[in-house]
């Protein structure tokens, strides 16, 4: 408890003309089944309003404001042969992280009950979800055009907008956050006073203002900025990246690299291409009479997939953050969350992500792409280079996208050739052309006189059902993706 915050909140509260939605005041009124109903009906106008938390505050006269004290004592009251507390949390469905205090303010017991706004579903008590209008607490069901408000304002919320460091100084702000790359990577000139550099930040919703001239600041803030993820919560630093260089190819082998990030992932984003590319086995290339080495992938859909997993994970589930693993004959990158659309999907539809603001502002630093994932990047570059088709999958929950070394056509095993099969056939199409055999063996490496084994390809794609061909009269036209 922070005795401070809670008093900065009560004077507050205190200064508000009258009682708001989202804020209420009581004397002594202890009633179980009121102070339910009230934390529903006062969750769900937070979430209507805009406001990250709702406040129920007794010991209070409602029309002067004045102080008096109660004798309400939630941790010791029961209801129901029960502590009201566990009582309450029972009866409240989806969960919600309500907390009582009690403190002495200015020789007056007073007890603050702090709620914070539904972000999933109305809430509930005792399946009934309520609404605060002016003193009153009706059925919210009874009032559809809020309902429906509700709904909208609840589908629109996100992870970004929640508080990774409350009531924070500006000299505290500006310690744990690295502003200097903010604006450079946003292209914006430093401004040379503290009021416009945290204006700046408030106006990208990186911080959020709290109470008694501090700051909130916030996940999306935390989980870019951070100069140090381990300051924040665990649920922020254990969204760190983990980077993992095993000696062989698979998780048996020795590990001889090991490293964890702890800076945000915008003011660390390149420092983590820097240092995995500078354990990337080489391939030696001859061109124009120069000998020149290349890295074992190509740099781009390192890049770029590094970019979506740190940009697309579910930032919900907690215990777990994007991993790069790095064996001897490919690179795995995993971010937690199943995906939001079917993974073969990925090079064709739009980018969806459940993390509306990171992706919109690291789009303007630069990291990902301005429009569209990027996936067709990875995958064109994999033939550019003759790889192995990349390996889209949900596992679990958990996205994984696996970039192969290199390896001839003889080498690759059946599903690898039908999926590079329906990829190529997917790239055409999206370029305005058509799949052909002619392009698939260039694809795969394939001599032209050996055109026969991209048939065979063509025809287990075919049979797979991810491809099919442009015009049923005039199979020579060529093939396009199942979807097309």
């Amino acid at each position: 408890m922070n005795t401070q915050r809670t008093y900065a909140i009560i004077n507050d509260l205190l200064t508000k003309q009258s009682e708001k939605d989202w804020i209420e005041f009581k004397h002594n009124n202890n009633d179980a089944v009121m102070i339910g109903k009230k934390i529903s009906a006062l969750a769900n106008a937070a979430s209507l309003l805009d406001q990250p938390v709702a406040y129920l505050l007794w010991g209070i006269k409602d029309d002067t404001h004045k102080a008096l004290g109660t004798n309400f004592e939630p941790f010791i009251q029961t209801q129901s042969r029960e502590p009201l507390i566990f009582w309450l949390t029972k009866r409240l469905k989806p969960n919600l992280d309500f907390r009582f205090e009690t403190i002495d303010y200015e020789g007056h017991n007073l007890v603050l009950l702090t709620i914070p706004a539904t972000t999933t579903s109305p809430l509930e008590f005792e399946q009934t979800a309520y609404i605060r209008i002016g003193s009153a607490t009706p059925k919210l069901s009874d009032h559809p055009a809020k309902l429906s408000s509700l709904w909208t304002k609840i589908q629109s919320y996100v992870w970004e907008s929640g508080t990774a460091a409350g009531f924070q100084t500006s000299d505290e702000v500006l310690q744990k956050l690295d502003y200097v790359s903010y604006f450079d990577l946003t292209k914006q000139p430093l401004p040379d006073n503290r009021k416009g550099i945290l204006e700046k930040l408030q106006a990208d919703a990186i911080i959020m203002v709290d109470v008694g001239e501090r700051w909130n600041i916030t996940n999306l803030g935390a989980i870019l900025l951070a100069k140090s993820l381990k300051v924040f919560s665990l649920s922020i630093a254990r969204k760190a990246v983990r980077f993992i260089q095993y000696n062989g190819n698979n998780r048996a082998a020795k590990v001889v690299n090991r490293q964890e990030g702890d800076k945000g992932y915008a003011s660390g984003y390149q420092g983590l291409l820097q240092y995995i590319d500078n354990l990337l086995p080489r391939n030696e290339h001859i061109g124009q009479a120069f000998r020149e080495e290349e890295p074992l992938y190509p740099e781009i859909a390192i890049r770029e997939l590094v970019a979506n997993a740190l940009i697309h994970q579910d930032m919900t589930v907690t215990g777990s953050g994007p991993m790069v693993e790095m064996f001897s004959d490919r690179l795995e990158i995993t971010n937690p969350g199943k995906p939001l659309i079917e993974p073969r999907r990925f090079i064709d539809y739009p980018p969806r992500s459940r993390n509306e603001r990171l992706a919109a502002l690291t789009r303007r630093m630069g990291i990902c792409e301005e429009q569209g994932s990027g996936i067709d990047k990875v995958i064109a570059a994999a033939e550019i280079h003759q790889l192995p088709p990349p390996d889209f999958q949900e596992k679990g929950e958990a996205v994984c996208v696996t970039l192969f070394a290199p390896r001839r056509f003889a080498n690759m095993t059946p599903d690898e050739r039908v999926r590079a099969c329906y990829q190529h056939a997917v790239l055409s199409f999206l370029s305005g052309n058509k799949m052909k055999n002619s392009t698939l063996c260039q694809r795969l490496g394939i001599d032209s006189k050996n055109s026969s084994q991209a048939s065979v390809v063509i025809k287990q794609t075919l049979d797979e059902g991810l491809v099919k061909p442009a015009d049923t009269n005039h199979p020579r036209s060529g093939y396009v993706p199942f979807w097309a």
